[in-house]
């Protein structure tokens, strides 16, 4: 399967050979920044998950993780078929896995942009993960007693200084739930039951 045939010299050979190596290598670190990212925001939302309203969450660091690892993988194969190109000794070896290697980071490519999309459009349910995550959590701010519940007003607490915010608008989201504990409260009272 050959559209074009060219023909390069030993010195143009190695300036090719060069520069695909040097993309390599900034393909290996945009793998590794996108590993780290994904690390990154699923310890996050490891942290966060009390105030996080479902696990479907996960799919977005997930598959950054995966895109990462396979980016550098796929990245390091390229790597050393370069440096074995510039060796003539050792380049035929290489000859027939040439184009598999660029079938499959062709191929690559698209499942990068794929995942980079999908992170993009799944944004809006992490938002609202954490919209109605945070929601819950403030109804359940005062239950510091129920069992799974211990640390959610902590954890509130750490968010609201962290980011700053009193809930998803504004402070009201306080006055519209009833955050003290039922066990201070008198129920045998007309007042406190309405």
């Amino acid at each position: 399967m050959v559209l074009f045939k060219v023909k390069f010299t030993f010195q143009k050979r190695v300036q090719l050979a060069q520069s695909l190596w040097r993309l390599c290598w900034l393909s290996i670190l945009t793998g590794a920044l996108t590993f780290a990212l994904g690390i990154y925001l699923k310890c996050e939302l490891k942290r966060r998950s009390e105030v996080m309203d479902n696990t479907d969450i996960h799919l977005v660091p997930n598959t950054l993780i995966f895109v990462g690892l396979l980016s550098m993988l796929i990245n390091f194969g390229g790597v050393k078929i370069c440096n074995d190109s510039l060796d003539l000794a050792k380049f035929p070896r290489w000859k027939g896995y040439v184009e598999p290697y660029l079938i499959s980071a062709s191929l690559f490519t698209f499942l990068m942009l794929f995942a980079s999309l999908l992170s993009y459009f799944m944004r809006g349910n992490l938002d609202a993960s954490l919209k109605i995550g945070l929601k819950n959590g403030i109804r359940f701010y005062k239950d510091t007693d129920t069992p799974g519940r211990c640390y959610q007003k902590r954890t509130i607490d750490h968010i609201q200084m962290e980011f700053q915010c009193c809930g998803n608008n504004n402070y009201r989201d306080w006055f519209e739930v009833q955050w003290i504990s039922n066990r201070y409260l008198d129920f045998n009272n007309r007042e406190v039951r309405e």
